[in-house]
């Protein structure tokens, strides 16, 4: 339950249109339903606003089925990441509205409406095209919470011709993400370019001696670029949750 649905319980409680039990039954489910397997936390969209959000990685299809059942029950939006194919075909035949997104290997469903949440624009920017699956989920997530988001994708560090090209772009936005494997060198250059919050995200793309993203992720941690936040090894979902934080405040 967010903010809007619970000022619209309390002012039918108000007005009389809805009885006082039946309002307590709503809320019964707060601040957390036990199914058994899971505790799906329904008072998150109060404290955080925005639902919980549902890994889908080695979970079981029925699983992820049931809670995003009790999730929608309550009018909350879902999205669930790192689910395959295979599973979102098995999902949307439960839920004929739901959306997945192959590339971000997301499956959102709008039990509401999406609203403008955002103050601003989200850029997200990747290095190289290998890049371009983590900067989706990046993308998915931001927009699934109520922001404008624009990408700039292969202009990494190896021809920055490409990036310093599409400056003007990159200016207009309020937060932006920066996606890169390898050495994971584009967050700093784009960190000394800009006055505003930079995302970095370290994928694991590259050869052996990237470790499978750990060098880009010391990369960043090293950056010399003042205001540049790193996310963990690939996760677009946790850059793309800051930035919407960040263009929301």
């Amino acid at each position: 339950m967010d903010v809007g649905l619970l000022k619209d319980l309390l002012h039918k409680v108000k007005d009389g249109t809805i009885e006082v039990d039946d309002a307590l039954e709503k809320l019964r489910s707060l601040p957390f339903e036990d199914i058994g397997f899971a505790s799906i936390d329904h008072h998150r969209p109060l404290r955080r606003g925005f639902p919980e959000v549902i890994y889908g990685r080695r979970k079981k299809i029925e699983h992820i089925i049931t809670i995003i059942e009790k999730m929608a029950e309550k009018g909350e939006n879902v999205l669930v990441t790192r689910l395959t194919a295979n599973k979102a075909k098995i999902i949307q035949k439960r839920f004929p509205k739901s959306h997945y997104h192959p590339d971000a290997r997301i499956l959102t469903l709008a039990a509401r409406p999406v609203g403008k949440r955002g103050k601003g624009t989200i850029l997200v920017i990747s290095a190289g095209t290998a890049d371009i699956p983590v900067a989706e989920e990046a993308v998915i997530t931001a927009q699934f919470m109520g922001n404008e988001v624009k990408t700039l994708f292969d202009v990494g560090v190896s021809g920055l011709h490409r990036l310093l090209e599409k400056m003007e772009t990159i200016m207009e936005a309020s937060v932006i993400v920066v996606v890169a494997g390898m050495e994971g060198a584009l967050p700093s250059i784009v960190g000394g370019l800009v006055d505003k919050p930079v995302v970095a995200v370290p994928t694991s793309a590259g050869y052996g001696a990237s470790f499978e993203g750990i060098s880009a992720l010391l990369g960043m941690l090293n950056s010399c670029a003042s205001g540049v936040t790193v996310v963990n090894i690939d996760n677009g979902f946790g850059a793309g949750y800051a930035a919407s934080l960040m263009n929301c405040l």
